[in-house]
Formats: C-alpha cells, sequence, structure tokens
C-alpha cells in the first residue's frame, strides 16, 4: 500500500478537501484541471472528483507557479512543458526551506516562551 508524503493512507481526496490544502476555490482548481493535463483527478459517472496523490503533487506544482510565483497560466504551462524535472526540484527546495523556517520559528517561540533563568 502506497503512503502519500504525510504517510496518510488515504488514497483519494475530493475537490473540498484539495481547495482546502492549497486555500483556493473549487472553481479555480476545476480551471486549471482544462488548463493542465497533469491534473487527470479520478470522475465518477455522476462527476464527483477524486485526486489521487499525483493530482495533488501537480497541483502544489501549479499553485507555486501560479500563486507563489505570479506566473501566468500560459507563463506556467509553457515552464512545465520547456523545464519539467527543473521546475519540480525548485518547488521542492522551496517546500522543504518553508518547513525549516516554520521549525526553527516554533524553536524560537519555545525558547521565548520560558521564563529567564536568574544568574545571581
Amino acid at each position: 500500500m502506497a503512503l502519500n508524503k504525510d504517510k496518510n493512507l488515504k488514497l483519494y481526496f475530493s475537490i473540498s478537501e484539495v481547495a482546502q490544502m492549497f486555500d483556493v476555490n473549487e472553481s479555480t482548481l476545476r480551471f486549471w484541471e482544462k488548463e493542465f493535463d497533469v491534473i487527470r483527478p479520478r470522475k465518477t459517472a455522476k462527476g464527483t472528483r477524486f485526486y489521487k496523490q499525483e493530482d495533488i503533487d501537480a497541483v502544489r506544482l501549479i499553485y507555486h507557479l501560479v500563486k507563489e510565483r505570479g506566473m501566468t497560466l500560459a507563463g506556467a504551462r509553457q515552464k512545465l512543458k520547456d523545464n519539467r524535472e527543473t521546475t519540480i526540484r525548485q518547488e521542492e527546495i522551496v517546500n522543504r526551506l518553508k518547513q525549516i523556517k516554520e521549525e526553527l520559528l516554533g524553536i524560537k517561540d519555545a525558547f521565548d516562551a520560558m521564563e529567564p533563568v536568574n544568574k545571581e
């Protein structure tokens, strides 16, 4: 059984769960599906979408390019076409650095919350 990066056993995520992960509207995800062929959620006969981890990774990459780096959809599409592997590596590095920053800020907050020791 494959595990995703969060060590979660869940294989499929609803569109609302994915939208919450990235703080975007569900309509944005549906639009990105049309614009980027790398996002291919499974759809039921009723049209309900189920995203696998690889779809979420693609959304994360597009989110990074469009929302964080400020690229246009056309620019993001071209970047993925020209340098997909390099773009993926850069996005992974940025995510790792964000995680490290959060951990360091947590450590700083823990130290700030500690009462100073009297040196007498």
